[in-house]
């Protein structure tokens, strides 16, 4: 059956072919790549041209973007969709705003006295509801290697996150998915981080404390440790990694463990 959708997306990838050398190039730069199969590789390629197609790269003063970092940024950006189907996971905005650096945004928060306070805090990336994604450039480009950091990831999380309505920590969940489950994993290690830092604010815990700065963030910062250190993740708080795999449909761990098994140089490399 002939299908509208599926004409602009050939015609699109038609006349925007990627070279496979610059391809290349970003495989070489994105560790948490390693591993796709020629399927999911091709797959990758294909709906990082569409979503750069789609969306608008707004750079500002300071910014060099080349075809390189555009790509990059995108390849990223599609990592968490490969097996979530065609629907619009990243509907509702059209803007990826590049800052050259960190950058001041004003912060509001309302205590539980019921007092306003406000600040202009540091960022490296802002999801705003109905709004663009903004992010700091030097972040998307040391994203993707298995450090458990990737900017582009958290900040798509957050998209995600708001499909819902604001972030709240809870996607919308496949069929297959019980909302109870999801709560119950998520809320159990959410308290214990909690409960870590309120015993000791200095305490190195196993994933990157933001995480408990609410249930919004908790969700962006797994996710990124999903894709990015699933090792890490897996080890600190198994039931959420379980409910990330059933979401996002994939198992980071098992093809990081196969690469490691496979590639007795790989687990020096990466952890160099």
């Amino acid at each position: 059956m002939w299908s509208l959708r599926a004409w602009r997306r050939r015609r699109t990838l038609a006349k925007n072919p990627l070279p496979p050398a610059l391809w290349q190039r970003v495989r070489q730069h994105l560790a948490i790549l390693d591993g796709l199969t020629d399927e999911q590789d091709q797959w990758l390629q294909e709906h990082s041209v569409l979503f750069l197609a789609s969306k608008h790269l707004t750079a500002l003063n300071g910014v060099e973007l080349d075809d390189e970092s555009r790509l990059l940024l995108a390849a990223q950006a599609q990592l968490p969709l490969l097996h979530l189907g065609d629907l619009d996971w990243y509907r509702g905005f059209h803007e990826i705003v590049l800052y050259p650096d960190d950058f001041l945004s004003p912060q509001r928060h309302r205590d539980a006295s019921g007092i306003e306070h406000e600040w202009a805090g540091e960022h490296s990336g802002e999801a705003w509801q109905q709004g663009p994604v903004i992010l700091a450039l030097p972040g998307v480009l040391a994203s993707g290697g298995w450090e458990g950091y990737n900017l582009v990831i958290h900040e798509l999380a957050h998209k995600l996150d708001m499909l819902n309505g604001s972030a709240n920590g809870l996607p919308p969940l496949h069929s297959d998915m019980r909302i109870s489950d999801w709560s119950k994993a998520m809320q159990h290690a959410y308290d214990d981080l909690n409960r870590q830092l309120d015993r000791n604010p200095d305490h190195e815990t196993e994933i990157d404390p933001y995480a408990a700065e609410n249930p919004a963030e908790f969700f962006a910062v797994t996710s990124e440790y999903f894709f990015s250190a699933p090792d890490l993740l897996a080890q600190a708080y198994p039931e959420v990694y379980l409910q990330l795999k059933a979401f996002y449909r994939q198992d980071p761990l098992t093809r990081l463990q196969h690469l490691q098994h496979s590639h007795p140089s790989y687990q020096a490399a990466h952890d160099a």
